[in-house]
């Protein structure tokens, strides 16, 4: 079975562990990077972004014991995200004590299918 979970982590972390994914979208952050798709960017792997990743248990297991990545509460969680995953959403519009669904939200102006949805 698989779940997806939002984290913010660089785009190196990412590619460490995207070969486990069965599907991951992700929005590189910051003044720089203005454009979402993987290969449309210039960016290294210490580019901060922001990543919605499908995968099975041991995947995201994995992926919370690395320090490089952290992981949002669930959207549906009425529980804010972290000052420093707010800090670095705030260029899209993400205000202090939003959630994790808020945050998706804000995004997804930005890159679509980073919106939070159950289906």
């Amino acid at each position: 079975m698989t779940g997806k979970r939002y984290y913010l982590t660089t785009l190196g972390a990412w590619h460490r562990h995207a070969a486990r994914f069965v599907n991951s979208h992700w929005l590189a952050l910051g003044a720089a990077a203005t454009t979402v798709a993987p290969g449309d960017i210039d960016a290294d792997d210490a580019t901060m972004i922001l990543v919605l990743v499908e995968a099975d248990e041991g995947a995201h297991l994995a992926l919370e014991d690395d320090a490089a990545f952290e992981a949002l509460p669930h959207p549906l969680a009425q529980k804010p995200i972290s000052e420093a995953a707010q800090t670095a959403l705030a260029a899209y519009g993400v205000t202090a004590r939003a959630t994790t669904f808020d945050a998706a939200e804000a995004v997804a102006r930005v890159h679509p299918l980073l919106r939070h949805r159950v289906f």
